[in-house]
């Protein structure tokens, strides 16, 4: 695989570019966005996938912005792939992500591609892919190369590497965010539709916050971390920009599965949530537990506030000092063992382009005595179980993203007290087992780009996705593809006396349906009132309406357990002939109820002047 190798940046410079960067930040994301907008569209893309490769090669070019990339491939062999994927449309070949043009943090492998982590010493050239990127590649995407981060993945501001400081989409002479710091910048500037990250305290979540852009942290182990260089390897996970929820949303989805080669990677559980509720109450912070924010984050961060209430959604004040506590051990207690236990070795045998920096943390990662390590484990899993109480109560914490954002000057001159004020709501998620998205919230008065996280519990990926859909006023994606549908036409319909028990639940409205005109409807003699609906055959009944909802096994296994004579599920006939899992009731039970298959619908029955 052939590469072009770009030249390095001094850390810290601003090329004589910079300046139209900044001006044209936006307008460049937008127009590449109709180039590259309908990415992975492979029911009719807007342009091929050689066409959007040629754009995005000068859409680089234009913004010769070096220290974003690390490992570029050469052009000629990214259009012949590109070109191969348009020959496989045209024959028929279904590729949800066909042309999506994606970027990939260089400490993630990809065969004959060099493996640096930021630091040159280290470059080795795999044989396999992670897994993670060769699922996206078999849907067909594109990657254009390897991005520049915090060396090892270790810094929250994207200025720790020999390859240079990857200064902010928007202000350059500020931070992008770390450690995926290059995948989050070639996003935002346009250059690719995606790009993969890693997150272990933040890594996917502050460089989406600095950027305008949506950073997704799924729950830790739903994508394999095989052929990713570790930092902390119980703590790692891979994450996903993308300039909007959707695509981020797909791209997540299509890497997550578990891999027999990553011991850490988990399935979906039977009880996966799969839905938010219609009217959610979040948490958020107290005032002292926000007082890490600049002030002019402090307003944006409230501005984002008052947009969910505006939106009609709810907050609860809650304190999370205990979890802000927690999220100190990662760096300042004995868990950064486990960045020695990854590079500690390699790093001290001081090696070509080591970053000072970042050696000193991992280093310093030898010196914890073993009783720390496990006094540090059961503090964590005191503050876990803080977490679980909170989240029995409320669907999502909403948190800043970050503290602030500072110039990369600042941080050269503070590149420690800086970073670790920058990962304060952000350290403690993956140390505690919760998955988060960060999405814009309101950008400060002076234009920079603010970010919030949804955190939810472990395997609650898309309650956060739902949650945040909200907050951005957009249609849902859907992250969680499991579960089963279950039609329902009583008591449970939306507004009724039993639908509180599909959202307890945490069922996932999938639509509105009529089932075949096979069916009739009584009216039951119990309390509350509902309805039983019986097949009497083709074209003997009348179509009834229905809403369909999606639930995981353990929750629909709870709502078979807990029927009360004489509802039963069975298999229900839609008029579309899809045939899905539905209330029904015996027919011995039916035989002294009311026939209500007039008035076409439990609803209706229930408003029927009678």
């Amino acid at each position: 695989m052939t590469m072009e190798q770009l030249p390095l940046a001094e850390a810290g410079t601003e090329s004589g570019t910079s300046d139209n960067t900044t001006g044209d930040a936006g307008s460049v994301a937008g127009d590449a966005g109709s180039v590259a907008g309908d990415a992975g569209n492979a029911t009719g893309a807007a342009l091929a996938a050689a066409d959007k490769v040629a754009a995005a090669y000068r859409t680089i070019r234009e913004h010769d912005r070096p220290e974003i990339w690390i490992s570029l491939r050469a052009e000629a062999d990214v259009l012949a792939e590109a070109a191969a994927v348009d020959t496989r449309i045209a024959q028929g070949e279904k590729l949800p992500l066909a042309g999506l043009l994606l970027a990939v943090k260089d400490n993630i492998d990809i065969a004959g591609i060099p493996t640096t982590c930021a630091c040159p010493g280290f470059a080795r050239t795999p044989d396999l892919t992670a897994p993670a990127v060769a699922r996206l590649v078999e849907q067909g995407a594109i990657v254009l190369g390897k991005t520049n981060l915090d060396q090892f993945a270790t810094g929250l501001v994207g200025t720790r590497s020999p390859y240079g400081a990857v200064r902010n989409s928007r202000f350059p002479d500020r931070v992008s965010g770390g450690s995926s710091s290059g995948s989050a910048v070639a996003v935002a500037l346009g250059m690719v539709d995606a790009a993969l990250g890693t997150d272990t305290a933040g890594s996917g979540r502050v460089p989406a916050a600095l950027n305008g852009l949506v950073g997704i942290k799924p729950t830790l182990g739903l994508v394999p971390t095989t052929g990713v260089v570790p930092a902390c390897p119980d703590y790692d996970a891979v994450t996903v920009f993308a300039r909007d929820l959707t695509l981020a949303t797909r791209v997540a989805n299509a890497m997550i599965g578990p891999d027999p080669a990553d011991p850490r990677s988990r399935p979906w559980p039977a009880d996966t949530p799969l839905g938010a509720p219609a009217q959610a109450t979040l948490a958020v912070p107290t005032d002292d537990n926000l007082k890490a924010l600049t002030p002019a984050y402090r307003t944006a961060f409230d501005a984002t506030v008052d947009r969910w209430r505006a939106g009609g959604g709810a907050v609860v004040t809650v304190d999370i000092a205990e979890l802000l506590d927690a999220a100190t051990l990662l760096y300042d207690g004995a868990i950064v063992a486990q960045r020695y236990a990854a590079v500690g070795e390699f790093l001290s045998g001081k090696p070509e382009g080591a970053d000072p920096v970042v050696s000193a943390i991992i280093e310093g990662g030898a010196r914890p005595a073993a009783h720390s390590y496990v006094s540090d484990l059961d503090h964590l899993a005191r503050a876990a179980a803080t977490a679980r109480r909170l989240f029995a109560e409320y669907p999502a914490l909403l948190l800043p993203a970050t503290t602030e954002h500072p110039t990369i000057e600042a941080v050269a001159a503070d590149p420690i007290t800086i970073n670790s004020r920058m990962g304060t709501f952000t350290n403690f998620c993956n140390l505690l087992d919760l998955s988060s998205v960060a999405v814009p919230g309101e950008d400060t008065a002076e234009g920079d780009p603010f970010g919030v996280m949804l955190v939810t519990p472990a395997f609650a990926d898309q309650v956060g996705i739902d949650i945040a859909a909200r907050l951005l006023g957009e249609p849902s994606p859907l992250l969680t593809d499991t579960g089963t549908d279950l039609l329902v036409v009583g008591a449970h319909l939306r507004g009724l006396p039993l639908h509180h028990q599909l959202e307890s639940a945490q069922a996932r409205f999938v639509g509105e349906v009529t089932t075949a005109t096979a069916y009739r409807m009584v009216a039951l003699p119990s309390t509350p009132p509902k309805p039983g609906m019986l097949r009497v055959g083709p074209g003997d009944g009348r179509s009834l309406p229905g809403e369909l909802y999606r639930l995981s096994p353990a929750a629909l296994g709870t709502f078979l357990s807990n029927l009360p004579s004489p509802m039963t599920l069975g298999k229900v006939e839609l008029d579309s002939g899809e045939w899905v899992t539905g209330f029904a009731c015996d027919y011995e039970s039916s035989h002294d109820a009311t026939d209500i298959t007039e008035y076409g619908g439990w609803k209706n029955y229930l408003n029927a002047d009678r």
